[in-house]
């Protein structure tokens, strides 16, 4: 199988609070030791990129020896905590910027959607943007008009298609963004984490749509998320950023397994507060609630990929005949892990006499990470 991203040596490196290095004999002098052959004197000052540390340079490595391969076809999924440097990542692989030492070798056309509204412009209208954008990533007019009336019914935004986009909300944004660039002929698509702008029926059919690009056309797919769920769903491997160095690589079970041992705010995820809802409280009300595992054994550690239930114990005080349940399984930040409304589970009830009723919830296969 052919080559679709190779990287080798690959290295960021920003000076906080300033644009370039600061003063242009600094600049000379990078330029001088390039033409040299020479290190950039400056990497020697860099330090790692640690957000929540003070550090003695203004020097920092947003990326630092990045080496990897990515074969054609495959979809893989970049994960890590907020600044690890996923996004920097994807922003050299675009050639959005530049990386400072290394190498990139790219073997196709990218498409790319890094952030909301990526190459719109707000004046005009879904329409003209759809050209507009098209042509940023490498279509053709001809292409575009081609493709036009599919790239707007998966949008979902028909009737706002002549509308400026300016008047749209992020959603729609995003809606319409992730269609032109899922529906351009590029060998490589690479998408950031703007799909969680996109609600949940959305968010289904973008996975879907990914899917189809990457199993069924053979396409490679890059995908940045923190909602683990969508990544071990798409994805066969994955990649494990921590403080802008590869931590881990390879199959997407084993790398998930991984950042989650290694993460203590994802680590503790089952051993706090479960918040139940249940709308008419007054014809109900809950007796127990309790996370038992396949074998119906009460448990507050799980492993990531285990089967869990939620079995909710429920005194009926009046004739129902139709009720919801509405659960939230809550960390001790109150950060939501996870809910009938972020995972698509409401619960349906029927019942018809007054009673005590057991009912057994599964959980999804995979929580969502709140970090």
């Amino acid at each position: 199988m052919a080559t679709a991203i190779k990287v080798e040596d690959l290295s960021k490196i920003y000076r906080l609070g300033e644009i370039g290095t600061g003063t242009l004999s600094q600049d000379l002098h990078r330029w001088w030791n390039q033409v040299r052959g020479k290190e950039d004197p400056f990497l020697k000052i860099g330090q790692k990129n640690v957000r929540t540390q003070k550090g003695t340079s203004e020097i920092v490595y947003s990326l630092q020896d990045l080496n990897f391969e990515i074969q054609q076809g495959d979809a893989v999924g970049i994960i890590g905590r907020n600044g690890a440097g996923k996004s920097t990542l994807l922003k050299v692989l675009s050639r959005v910027t530049s990386p400072t030492t290394g190498s990139i070798k790219i073997n196709g056309r990218i498409a790319s959607l890094l952030e909301v509204g990526t190459g719109f412009h707000p004046e005009l209208t879904g329409r003209e943007n759809i050209y507009l954008n098209g042509a940023i990533l490498g279509m053709r007019k001809s292409e575009i008009t081609r493709k036009f009336d599919e790239i707007v019914a998966f949008s979902g935004v028909e009737r706002y298609i002549d509308t400026p986009v300016k008047r749209y909300s992020s959603g729609m944004y995003v809606r319409l963004a992730f269609a032109v660039a899922a529906h351009l002929d590029s060998e490589i698509l690479i998408v950031d984490e703007v799909l969680a702008v996109g609600d949940a029926e959305f968010q289904r059919k973008c996975l879907g749509k990914m899917g189809d690009i990457s199993k069924g056309q053979g396409r490679t797919v890059l995908f940045v998320s923190h909602q683990l769920g969508m990544i071990q769903s798409l994805c066969s491997s994955a990649i494990y950023l921590q403080n802008g160095m590869i931590k881990d690589k390879g199959d997407v079970q084993d790398v998930i397994r991984n950042y989650i041992s290694t993460s203590k705010e994802v680590s503790s995820a089952f051993k706090n507060e479960l918040m139940f809802d249940l709308k008419n409280q007054l014809a109900a009300q809950v007796l127990s609630l309790k996370l038992v595992d396949e074998k119906g054994q009460v448990k507050n550690d799980f492993d990531v990929f285990e089967n869990k239930y939620l079995v909710v114990s429920l005194k009926v005080n009046e004739t129902l005949n139709s009720a919801t349940l509405f659960y939230n399984l809550k960390k001790d930040e109150d950060i939501i892990v996870c809910s009938h409304e972020n995972d698509f589970l409401p619960e349906r009830i029927v019942t018809k006499e007054v009673g005590t009723y057991t009912y057994t919830i599964k959980l999804p296969d995979m929580l969502k990470a709140g970090v």
